[in-house]
């Protein structure tokens, strides 16, 4: 299918066949079966993007027209809200939430009102995603990951070789968090209440010494909102501080048991 995505992805006028190789595209990116971004040790990051499916994501944008939705809406119909059924498998809360096609959401995911999940994310089994969460376009969600209440992670669809935010296994977002720019949060992870990442942002690790500044959360790490003076002769007149993620301890036991989910909550 990559071969004839990228072809389609050149055209600028569409016919029925067209249309119908992005229905089965789509299909598949609701089926987990093509990915922005997979697993990849061979990678630095441990994840390789594939910009052919953002472009096939982009070449529906381009191929649909404005139509009524239920709802009251107004949108591409190449892209209307998915409906699910009770073999899918996930709890949908009532009170306004939605999920648009060409998203992958797994068995066991809770999604509680009004939250919302964007073209081309994945969001794994068993993932909680709060009120008022986006996840947004091609956004990556592991397993049992936890997003807490008004968590946003940033999507991106262009540039397309651009990484899509990751958040991979068993990692927790405190409530209020924002992910953005094609930050890896990497496997059991935990961010603080208000932490705010992008690739801009330098995270200090009390734990090692070390200043990360490759978009990169270590595993395990638990980040906090700091600060750090701001430089400067007239910064340190005013006593000018600015905002820092900070790395204040590697995950343990104790560490799980404060953050631990009961299981009849889903």
């Amino acid at each position: 299918m990559r071969e004839a995505i990228l072809a389609l992805a050149e055209k600028t006028q569409f016919d029925r066949a067209d249309r119908e190789l992005f229905l089965e595209f789509r299909i598949a990116l609701e089926a987990g079966i093509h990915r922005a971004a997979v697993p990849d040790e061979s990678e630095p990051t441990g994840w390789r993007t594939e910009s052919w499916v953002k472009q096939g994501i982009l070449a529906g944008f381009r191929m649909g027209g404005l139509t009524a939705l239920p709802g009251g809406f107004w949108d591409k119909d190449t892209y209307p809200a998915r409906q699910f059924h009770l073999d899918d498998g996930l709890r949908l809360v009532p009170g306004g939430s939605s999920v648009r096609t060409g998203a992958y959401v797994s068995h066991g995911v809770v999604m509680m009102p009004p939250s919302y999940v964007n073209v081309g994310a994945y969001v794994g089994k068993g993932t909680m995603i709060d009120s008022h969460v986006l996840v947004g376009s091609c956004a990556q969600i592991g397993e049992r990951v936890h997003l807490s209440a008004a968590v946003q992670i940033g999507g991106v669809l262009e540039p397309v070789g651009a990484n899509p935010v990751i958040i991979e296994d068993d990692v927790m977002v405190g409530g209020n968090c924002g992910v953005y720019e094609g930050v890896i949060v990497k496997t059991r992870a935990i961010l603080g209440t208000g932490v705010i990442l992008n690739r801009s942002t330098p995270i200090y690790n009390l734990v090692t010494g070390e200043i990360h500044r490759d978009a990169i959360v270590p595993e395990g790490a638990v980040v906090v909102a700091g600060s750090r003076p701001a430089r400067g002769e007239q910064a340190e007149e005013w006593g000018i501080s600015l905002y820092t993620p900070v790395i204040v301890k590697i995950r343990d036991a104790n560490t799980d048991e404060r953050v631990r989910l009961e299981d009849f909550l889903r």
